[in-house]
């Protein structure tokens, strides 16, 4: 089942709740306003469902997951304020035709016991996984204060998708910076603290990182000089492909190992590459069997 693990729609009911909002994140007509990043003009065409379902039939999908963007800063707003953007969204993930699946995401400002409830609820409901951003993994602490949200997952058996968070405002950066500089940097650290305090707690988690983990794999002989060591394949610790292309998947390969990367677009913003590894089956790997291991869980 060819599977693109990392897309972005908005829902109608979820423009709505953004369009009624006066702070960031909020959307006036299609410029999209968040706190640390210059004013986005949003391309209506982008979030039009009956286009979107035709262009998955066009990159061949069977299974095509969307993402709640992290860096909207949703799961750090107050209760009050995030539950009707999360119930929006939601609401019409879940209601988009095939073959569109969704991650779930949390109020991460809620008490413990409603934020795993309401993931509980979102899982119960269809959700194919649970999404953090990055900013809430950076370190021993984040991993112990989302310990609850993550222990609920292979009770679902369900994977968890690490996402670049909200970024810091940056005055005069370029429109590109926060995707190249703080978005990198929260997923490179987020895939050290896992491999420090992750891993040891979450045993049978299954993991995927966005945008290759920040390229963090790829330090592996920096770690093993300064004595973290190499250690063996985490075959259930994943690797999405978004905004990247050969010479960088190619990377990843070789540090990592085919089995671990799976194809992710983050379409609309950027375009589904297909990276050309020499094999069909390496492009089978990325697109159908590695997704299917990640969703479902299975040893390569």
């Amino acid at each position: 089942m060819p599977t693109d693990v990392h897309q972005h729609i908005w829902p109608p009911e979820f423009i709505e709740v953004l369009r009624a909002r006066t702070a960031p994140p909020h959307l006036d007509g299609w410029t999209l306003h968040l706190a640390g990043e210059p004013p986005y003009e949003v391309d209506p065409a982008d979030h039009d469902i009956a286009a979107r379902t035709a262009l998955t039939r066009t990159d061949g999908l069977d299974l095509a997951l969307v993402s709640l963007s992290s860096p909207l800063g949703i799961e750090y707003l107050p209760p009050a304020e995030a539950a009707g953007l999360l119930t929006a969204f939601h609401d019409g993930a879940l209601a988009l035709p095939a073959p569109f699946g969704v991650w779930a995401s949390p109020c991460l400002s809620s008490p413990v016991p409603e934020a795993v409830e309401a993931v509980e609820r979102e899982l119960r409901r269809g959700c194919r996984g649970l999404q953090l951003p990055a900013t809430a993994l950076l370190d021993a602490a984040g991993w112990d204060r989302c310990a609850p949200l993550l222990e609920v997952l292979p009770h679902h058996d369900k994977p968890l998708f690490i996402y670049p968070g909200a970024a810091p405002p940056t005055p005069d950066a370029p429109s590109w910076w926060a995707a190249l500089v703080p978005y990198q940097q929260q997923m490179h650290a987020s895939w050290f603290a896992f491999r420090a305090f992750g891993r040891a707690r979450h045993p049978r988690l299954r993991v995927c990182f966005a945008a290759l983990a920040g390229l963090a794999p790829l330090h592996g002989e920096r770690l093993a000089a300064r004595g973290g060591g190499r250690g063996e394949i985490d075959f259930d610790a994943f690797y999405e492909t978004s905004s990247y292309g050969t010479r960088a998947v190619d990377a990843l390969v070789r540090a990592a190992g085919i089995n671990v990367i799976v194809s992710g677009s983050d379409r609309p913003y950027a375009p589904l590459t297909i990276p050309d590894l020499g094999a069909d089956a390496a492009v089978h790997a990325l697109r159908t069997v590695n997704p299917a291991r990640l969703l479902k869980g299975s040893t390569p």
